[in-house]
């Protein structure tokens, strides 16, 4: 029990450090919002592999709508991405 109190405490204090700055976000109608967050998410290992070869290509879109667009990419990568499902899947015998 100790240790997952100690582990909450820690993920929160870091958390606390955790901060956007404004000119990352954007209120513009045209800023990515949560379906773009998610089809990045989706294609980031794609995107990623890319970006180690062009300048040009980014894994995550700057400026963007803010939480919703952060919510979307974490959903792209965790659920669409295959997150931790292929650790949970039981050996077949």
């Amino acid at each position: 029990m100790m240790r997952v109190i100690a582990t909450i405490a820690l993920a929160l204090l870091l958390s606390a450090c955790a901060s956007q700055i404004d000119a990352g976000v954007s209120s513009d109608p045209e800023a990515p919002g949560v379906f773009w967050g998610i089809w990045h998410g989706f294609i980031f290992p794609w995107a990623w592999l890319g970006s180690l070869f062009s300048p040009d290509i980014a894994v995550y879109a700057v400026p963007n709508s803010g939480a919703w667009y952060d919510f979307g990419f974490f959903l792209g990568i965790t659920v669409l991405g295959g997150g931790s499902a292929f650790g949970s899947k039981k050996a077949r015998g």
